[in-house]
């Protein structure tokens, strides 16, 4: 969906996330729904360099290894 509301998202969020009665959600506003579900996440995306970093700290440990 290029630029539109991703409703089924926003409803998932809504009524299971936040737990909203359907008459609740349906009258809230985008910006005060927005408000309720907090400020949009914007991570950046693990890339192969990121990714090994975090291997390299925080090894798998594996049992039988003797280290």
């Amino acid at each position: 969906m290029s630029g539109g509301l991703e409703w089924p998202a926003l409803i998932r969020a809504g009524l299971v996330g936040l737990r909203l009665e359907p008459d609740v959600f349906w009258s809230l506003t985008p910006a005060e729904l927005q408000l309720m579900l907090g400020p949009p996440s914007h991570a950046a995306p693990l890339l192969s360099d990121g990714l090994d970093a975090l291997m390299a700290a925080w090894p798998d440990d594996i049992k039988g290894d003797p280290e």
